[in-house]
């Protein structure tokens, strides 16, 4: 019995550690002074949002006769100070791209504390561009933990594309994967992000590119595997020999393969 109770007791507080400190294992950001100003190699606009209970940080890049706009939503870590640095691979194929920071990142206010506040705070910056682009002129990009809240706009309106670049199948499977002691249902019952992609990208009914490494030792490249079979819409996963988490940018067929699908 006592050999059964000491396993049970390391997963019962384990299990505790991870409700209580999920968003400190989740989110690792980057704290900004609200004096603080960017500075990059090409002409953006700082724009404040409006959300509940907070004001989220954006910049927005623009290009001359620009094809469309594109929210892009970065992964889990930095600010702005390093994330604006993305901008240029889209403006330079003509597409205008605005990048948030998430609440508590940057010099966006509040602190992120569960699920939904994540998704309607992402719908808010949707819902923001909206007013000046048509829909099918909208292109959601998601980057690593970004990739679940651009599926979850992606499927609750009708940008013209969506772009997740290192997706996850569901923060559930994830922890599954860098937590294998733990059973999943226990997973289940503690996290408060579970960011289903795999249960909202059946309904995203806009064309749906996805990138992800082959030697991804953050998200397996199995993930988008599985996403991959869920899709309904016209899709493509782009597979990068050799890609980790953080570098497909720097392999010549992701340019390439971004070339022809903003073309």
């Amino acid at each position: 019995m006592k050999n059964l109770l000491v396993p049970i007791s390391a997963i019962c507080a384990c299990s505790l550690f991870i409700g209580c400190s999920q968003e400190n294992l989740i989110f690792y950001p980057e704290s900004l002074p609200p004096e603080y100003r960017f500075a990059f190699s090409q002409p953006f606009e700082e724009l404040t949002v409006p959300v509940e209970a907070a004001t989220l940080n954006a910049l927005l890049f623009k290009t001359r006769n620009s094809k469309g706009v594109i929210l892009y939503l970065h992964g889990n870590a930095g600010s702005l100070r390093s994330w604006g640095e993305v901008a240029v691979d889209f403006t330079s194929r003509g597409y205008d791209i605005l990048i948030p920071d998430y609440r508590g990142f940057g010099k966006s206010s509040g602190k992120i504390a569960n699920e939904k506040q994540l998704l309607d705070d992402g719908l808010a910056l949707y819902r923001l561009l909206t007013k000046s682009w048509p829909e099918d002129r909208i292109i959601v990009y998601g980057r690593s933990i970004g990739t679940g809240i651009a599926t979850f706009i992606a499927r609750s309106g009708k940008p013209g594309m969506l772009i997740l670049e290192s997706p996850f199948l569901s923060l559930i499977d994830l922890a599954s994967h860098h937590y294998p002691f733990l059973p999943r249902p226990i997973i289940s019952m503690f996290l408060r992000y579970p960011l289903r992609s795999d249960r909202w990208i059946g309904e995203v009914a806009c064309p749906v590119y996805l990138f992800h490494g082959a030697k991804d030792d953050i998200i397996p490249f199995d993930h988008s595997l599985r996403l991959e079979k869920l899709i309904r819409s016209p899709h493509r996963l782009i597979r990068i020999e050799g890609g980790g988490h953080n570098d497909l940018s720097d392999f010549g067929v992701f340019d390439r393969e971004m070339d022809q699908i903003l073309r």
